[in-house]
């Protein structure tokens, strides 16, 4: 069955299909790439598009006064590129989240007061102020993450003038808006967003000091609870929006959550989650730890030590929906700086929909069957938001691999 449904496939394809794909092609084994800087000596890596081929975060640039940081969206084709600011006076600018194709990078910049601005930036249009909510008083900003197509941000804006923080929910089509039903919070912080936009999760304060992690959709707020400690803080969310992750604290130690399905999971040992799979079953954090279902820990460090080279991963900050790639910051032993970093893990392979290492006629079927449908899930590769003939395509070409 395999051997003929290779063939069939081979067959439709076109000579020009496959030598393009071939082209974009990535390897299959696990690989390092050290990021390198802008001038100075730090950079730092936030975020990474679904397939790795685009990352952001900020970096120090020559000009190293011990604040000039500047955003970055880096390819390996152009290497890492300033995103620019909104002064030349109060030069300073971070990226923190990347649209699933690399499109769209949001973070904040400070503008000519020397406040920071939630911004978003595009190819074409450059960096663009987010603004305030309607009506609203002035105040310094930050754009923590964006939907999977781009038109949907999350952050909070610091109403200094007032003492407030209130976490927003920006998009194409209505601007910024509170974070409804978080304004009777102390301060409110919108940290992650689902792959359509239409969860969010965030810490809120009930006073100085005594925070909570929360999930919101649809107006409502959901308190996800803590390890005993009296606090939570949530950082980041799976792709449906039904799994959080966050630290806590147990027995006077700082632990990693899971909150999935209205219950919270200690994974056990010292930990601070940032980046979590669009199916919630890879997470991955600071120091450079990796939990995967069914409760595997690993060292990142002593896993991929044999491609390392001696340079040591601190810690991973952002990840590909499919898991296979993260991004962070480590020790490049060869630059003796601290860089950020893209490590390709080599799995899943591509096109494998089902992930048990082998592309075969279980990935074809999985993506035949959901053709036309919503994507954001193991079936849309691309992660374009619907399982088409390019998600097809890219099973069909790796057929075989790992098997």
């Amino acid at each position: 069955m395999k051997r003929a449904t290779h063939i069939v496939v081979r067959a439709l394809l076109s000579a020009s299909v496959l030598s393009s794909l071939a082209a974009i092609g990535w390897s299959q084994q696990p690989s390092i790439t050290w990021l390198g800087t802008l001038g100075g000596p730090y950079s730092f890596g936030h975020a990474v598009s679904a397939d790795g081929k685009v990352v952001v975060g900020y970096a120090h640039t020559s000009r190293d006064d011990g604040r000039q940081f500047r955003a970055f969206r880096w390819t390996a084709e152009t290497g890492m590129v300033d995103l620019g600011n909104f002064s030349s006076v109060f030069n300073t600018s971070w990226a923190w989240g990347v649209s699933a194709d690399g499109s769209v990078v949001v973070g904040r910049a400070q503008d000519w007061s020397g406040y920071d601005r939630p911004f978003r930036w595009t190819p074409a249009g450059g960096m663009v102020d987010l603004g305030t909510y309607p009506g609203g008083p002035s105040g310094r900003g930050t754009t923590t993450a964006v939907s999977a197509d781009g038109t949907v941000a999350v952050g909070f804006v610091d109403y200094f003038s007032v003492g407030t923080v209130r976490a927003f929910r920006w998009t194409v089509s209505g601007g910024m808006q509170q974070l409804s039903n978080t304004g009777n919070f102390y301060e409110a912080y919108a940290f992650a967003v689902s792959a359509d936009g239409s969860v969010v999760a965030g810490t809120y304060y009930t006073g100085p000091n005594h925070m909570r992690a929360f999930r919101w959709e649809n107006g409502v707020v959901q308190d996800l609870g803590d390890l005993g400690a009296g606090w939570s803080v949530a950082r980041g969310i799976s792709a449906d929006g039904t799994t959080v992750i966050g630290w806590s604290d147990h027995s006077n130690q700082r632990r990693s959550f899971r909150w999935k399905n209205g219950q919270i999971q200690d994974f056990g040992f010292s930990f601070e989650a940032y980046a979590v799979s669009a199916d919630g079953s890879i997470v991955a954090g600071r120091p450079a730890l990796r939990w995967r279902e069914p409760g595997i820990v690993d060292n990142l460090n002593a896993t991929y030590a044999s491609i390392l080279g001696g340079s040591v991963l601190y810690g991973v900050r952002g990840m590909s929906p499919n898991g296979r790639y993260l991004v962070g910051t480590g020790y490049n032993a060869a630059t003796r700086r601290e860089e950020a970093f893209l490590l390709d893990t080599g799995f899943p392979l591509r096109g494998d929909v089902d992930r048990n290492g082998c592309v075969d006629d279980a990935d074809l079927l999985q993506v035949l069957f959901a053709f036309g449908e919503r994507g954001y899930r193991n079936e849309d590769l691309n992660w374009d938001g619907i399982i088409d003939d390019a998600d097809l395509l890219e099973v069909l070409f790796n057929f075989g691999s790992g098997c």
